[in-house]
């Protein structure tokens, strides 16, 4: 069906004189993670990978993906007609140079123009017109796609105050002395989570993100929220009108767009190109000021993500004591893992939902970063080797996000010297101190170095923002070696915001290994050579003992392990039964 339905694509590009048709992974707001309706890219290619562009020609097809998915995108498209393309690897052509040198002399580039960003567009639309082309904006997924899921109808809910900590009128006027500093007259905002944050306001169109589907505008006096109308009940009414912010229908944004005036503050790196062919007076292109608010968390937010992440560690905790307990002696799998894990965290006060799908990989599964276990892959358990659990949950206290590898029995010498060097590079970065203004780009070589220093790298950053009940990856903080400007996670280190600390070393066939903890940005202090920040680790689960080689570690490295292991302990046994309590007990003893 993947190659009947490219033909049938490759058939329209002809009839439209359209030399090559892009298919990116996207709604229309710019999110990581799309609802059902949206998935396009999968439709047509197969590939189930959260992030990745199909480019269709008149004679070829190209999937373009980064290294987190190039062992699933290769086995999943291996059937078909489509080439992978490895992002980054040697002698590999960009997306760019792969229109560049299909699209010949008059040929147009065609794309549905609410999938990309104005930013994208603009590129798009040089590159056709260096060809003598333009940008077309079309549909040709529309009359293909006749079982195409519905558009999420889910009713949005109020975040309270005591999870919140601030008020929407609050937030509100620090969104509009922005704007005012910026002499912008309107602030066009399309991505979801900035949404949700300023308006306190929770949904559910994206599975694992409490999000919904909507536009905001604001302006000096008030604010509209353009939505699907349906999905909004009488209390979120009366709360948004009661704060000046009056209600449109969803598709109304683009008319309302053509009679502003001027001076329309948006993020061209995020506002669909559909959009931006409505908006005929001056732009003001500024990050979101909504973007850096949101990922210094308030006091209020801290302290319920502290409380949030005791819940997912007592969860993850048995769910250890309940793995290595009992694998070897029952029946289990992946899937019976990974359910058996959702099982103990929905058991926890306030829980909501997972915060993304769980990545539950056995043996040679874990190399794969992104791995999902489906009925097809599903593999049952022994008691040997490793499995690598990358799991979250979202809670009214907050969103979580943690990996932990488990020792499920005997290891090779070269599986624990690997489980140790990673074990080595978390608990660097953890345990750093560092001036203020510094970026992860600065600090990301403690946790790569003890994995470089053996030629050995992972295709990923080492760490990415966490959001409040909402997206479990955010900026604009992160941990990379180098910055990726689509990635926008380079920002500077604040206290406040939290980031995940996650290396690892994946040996395709073989194995994965990754320990992830998030981390707090907290003050260490002021002296003559200036203010000093460092990490609190927020993240309490036990790392498995069993893997680690303690003669690798150095006398810091297990100072560090056995502060953590300590504060795990005396936070997560309370909530044990006595089995468990002594599990916990071994598997957190000083090493």
């Amino acid at each position: 069906m993947i190659n009947e339905n490219i033909k049938l694509i490759q058939k329209e590009l002809i009839k439209h004189n359209i030399g090559a048709y892009i298919v990116p992974t996207n709604d229309y707001h710019s999110s990581e993670y799309v609802s059902e309706y949206f998935k396009e890219r999968k439709f047509l290619s197969g590939f189930t990978g959260s992030q990745g562009t199909l480019v269709i020609t008149k004679n070829n097809s190209f999937l373009f993906v980064d290294g987190r998915y190039f062992i699933q995108a290769e086995n999943q498209i291996k059937n078909t007609s489509i080439t992978l393309m490895k992002m980054g690897e040697p002698g590999v052509p960009t997306l760019e140079e792969i229109l560049n040198s299909t699209l010949q002399d008059g040929e147009n580039l065609g794309v549905n123009a609410k999938y990309i960003s104005i930013k994208q567009g603009l590129k798009y639309s040089n590159l056709a017109k260096s060809h003598n082309g333009q940008l077309v904006d079309i549909d040709l997924v529309k009359e293909l796609w006749l079982d195409r899921p519905p558009l999420p109808k889910e009713k949005l809910w109020i975040l309270e105050d005591k999870y919140s900590g601030e008020k929407i009128s609050s937030k509100l006027a620090r969104i509009r002395k922005i704007m005012a500093n910026c002499q912008a007259n309107s602030l066009l905002i399309t991505t979801l989570d900035d949404i949700a944050w300023a308006l306190n306001l929770r949904g559910n169109d994206i599975p694992c993100n409490p999000v919904f589907l909507s536009y905001l505008l604001i302006k000096n006096d008030n604010a509209t929220l353009y939505i699907d109308q349906d999905k909004i009940t009488n209390e979120v009414r009366d709360y948004l009108l009661s704060n000046n912010v009056s209600i449109k229908d969803y598709d109304d944004i683009a008319s309302d767009l053509e009679k502003e005036i001027d001076k329309v503050m948006l993020e061209t790196s995020k506002v669909n190109y559909s959009l931006y062919l409505h908006i005929h007076n001056g732009i003001i292109d500024e990050e979101n000021p909504t973007y850096l608010m949101k990922a210094i968390k308030n006091d209020v937010e801290v302290e319920n993500l502290k409380l949030a992440h005791i819940k997912d560690g007592v969860a993850l905790t048995k769910f250890m004591y309940w793995l290595k307990t009992n694998v070897g002696k029952i029946e289990m799998s992946e899937i019976s893992a990974q359910d058996y894990l959702y099982k103990l965290r929905s058991e926890q006060p306030n829980y909501i939902e997972p915060s993304f799908n769980t990545i539950c990989g056995y043996k040679e599964h874990a190399a794969m970063m992104h791995y999902s276990a489906t009925k097809e892959t599903d593999v049952p358990l022994k008691k040997e080797g490793m499995l690598l659990v990358d799991s979250g949950g979202q809670y009214y206290e907050g969103t979580t996000d943690v990996t932990r590898t488990f020792i499920l029995g005997p290891i090779s010498k070269e599986e624990k010297h690997h489980f140790t060097l990673v074990l080595q590079a978390n608990l660097n970065l953890h345990a750093a101190i560092f001036l203020e203004g510094c970026k992860g780009i600065n600090l990301d070589i403690l946790a790569r170095g003890p994995i470089w220093d053996e030629l050995i790298d992972y295709k990923c950053g080492t760490g990415h923002g966490v959001s409040y009940l909402m997206n479990v990856h955010e900026g604009p903080n992160g941990f990379r070696w180098k910055i990726v400007p689509e990635r926008n996670d380079s920002g500077t280190l604040v206290p406040n915001m939290i980031t995940t600390d996650e290396p690892g070393i994946y040996l395709e066939g073989k194995y994965g290994i990754r320990h992830e903890t998030e981390l707090l940005c907290v003050d260490k202090g002021t002296t003559e050579f200036g203010h000093f920040l460092g990490f609190e680790c927020i993240t309490l689960c036990p790392f498995d003992l069993d893997g680690i080689n303690v003669d690798e570690l150095t006398q810091k490295q297990k100072d560090v392990l056995n502060t953590y292991h300590k504060d795990v302990y005396e936070k997560l046994s309370p909530y044990m039964n006595e089995e468990e309590r002594v599990f916990l007990e071994k598997y957190t003893r000083a090493v």
